[in-house]
């Protein structure tokens, strides 16, 4: 099997996701198109050389819909030859498209080939697509559906994570994503997103609250204590008949913001990369994804993680640096706990609670942070994950090279 290397990495800074943060005027196909023109001109790229543009969107509706990888593509002036595609696995959306682009090198199918992603939210909001699982009962009742939020307040209560523990763990995100951002930790990948007179609009993530404390947070009702009266908590109890009680504790201060963004990661063979010039950063050692119970939904990441390493032929301890998605603070609590990881080894520079999860972007964008920082501390190996709706988990392994 050939292996895949990794030659760039861009990404926008992440804007509030609502009618008055800064990207709000600016089009999904804006975001993608810039984030591929940076990923050119950054490497001098001729485009005609590529084999494929594969862009993660969760909410492919709209604005955003009709496959707006391909549009993308024609909008950033690639060539005519270079074919896009539009994915879709809710969160790991980004990194999974990472990982298709990576299997076709792989695989000797392509020699070259950008994995990324983008949403809009700010424009077009969450669950805009609709979908079977939510809406059909012939699927949503056996399946025991239930918003996000109460999965996130279901793990908690089912490992005892307090109230505490979760506002704990989002102010220490927002500690670490501060000094990231005043370190210039993220100005290798970071490419601002500028208005048609070239102006910068935006050259920061939007979304950070530096100034967040457990006294801030503690002024937070629960977000998800409605949705549990209106009968999903009964539905989660249903499934899991050992709570008695939810114990609801997440709120937009603990979860993921909603925010605006677009990643993208240039990937190729050995020799097409010798070829055109480009030096390899490193390697995709391994990929998976696995589905997991629907209902809790959030608890795959340490079950894939277990499935990516024993496909590597590693343990956890042969990995520096891991990023899991911060969907909500309790989902990153059980990782780390299950997999019985230090905390200083996680989500070193922050993660979504502070910065935000564009949907089809974030594992792109993990995907290439977490790359910056082994490089920064001259490490060697990194695990990207995320935790996914209806209950799947994706991750990658990449060593440097």
């Amino acid at each position: 099997m050939a292996e895949c290397f990794i030659f760039d990495a861009v990404r926008s800074p992440r804007g509030r996701g609502k009618k008055d943060g800064l990207l709000h005027e600016v089009t999904a196909l804006e975001l993608a198109t810039q984030s591929l023109q940076a990923i050119r001109d950054r490497n001098t790229l001729d485009t005609a050389e590529l084999d494929d543009v594969i862009m993660g969107c969760v909410d492919p509706v709209g604005e955003q819909g009709a496959d707006i990888a391909r549009a993308a593509v024609l909008k950033a002036g690639y060539a005519e030859s270079v074919p896009g595609v539009q994915v879709n696995r809710f969160c790991a959306s980004g990194l999974e498209a990472c990982n298709m682009a990576a299997g076709q090198i792989m695989a000797g199918q392509s020699e070259l080939a950008i994995g990324g992603g983008v949403e809009a939210m700010s424009r077009v909001a969450i669950g805009s697509s609709g979908g079977a699982w939510p809406e059909d009962p012939s699927i949503a009742i056996p399946a025991y559906f239930v918003p996000q939020g109460i999965s996130a307040d279901l793990i908690a209560t089912l490992d005892g994570f307090s109230r505490d523990d979760v506002d704990a763990f989002a102010v220490e995100s927002q500690k670490r994503a501060a000094n990231a951002w005043a370190s210039g930790y993220f100005t290798n990948s970071v490419v601002p997103v500028k208005d048609s007179q070239g102006l910068t609009i935006l050259d920061r993530d939007e979304h950070m609250r530096p100034e967040t404390t457990m006294q801030s947070l503690g002024a937070l009702k629960p977000a998800f204590a409605e949705f549990g009266a209106m009968g999903f908590d009964s539905v989660a109890i249903q499934r899991y008949p050992q709570v008695e009680a939810m114990n609801h504790v997440h709120h937009a201060g603990n979860s993921s913001g909603i925010v605006d963004g677009a990643a993208s990661v240039l990937m190729g063979s050995k020799k097409k990369g010798k070829a055109l010039g480009l030096k390899p950063r490193a390697k995709i050692k391994a990929f998976a994804s696995i589905g997991s119970e629907p209902c809790i939904m959030l608890t795959a990441p340490a079950e894939v993680t277990k499935k990516v390493l024993g496909r590597a032929g590693m343990t956890a301890k042969d990995i520096d640096l891991f990023e899991i998605n911060e969907a909500f603070a309790a989902v990153v609590l059980r990782y780390i706990r299950e997999m019985k990881l230090s905390p200083a080894k996680v989500n070193v520079n922050g993660g979504a609670i502070a910065m935000g999860h564009p949907l089809g972007a974030t594992g792109a964008m993990l995907l290439g942070s977490v790359l910056d920082e082994l490089e920064r501390r001259d490490l060697k190996t990194a695990l990207i994950t995320l935790c996914i709706g209806a209950g799947m988990g994706t991750a990658t392994i990449i060593e440097r090279v």
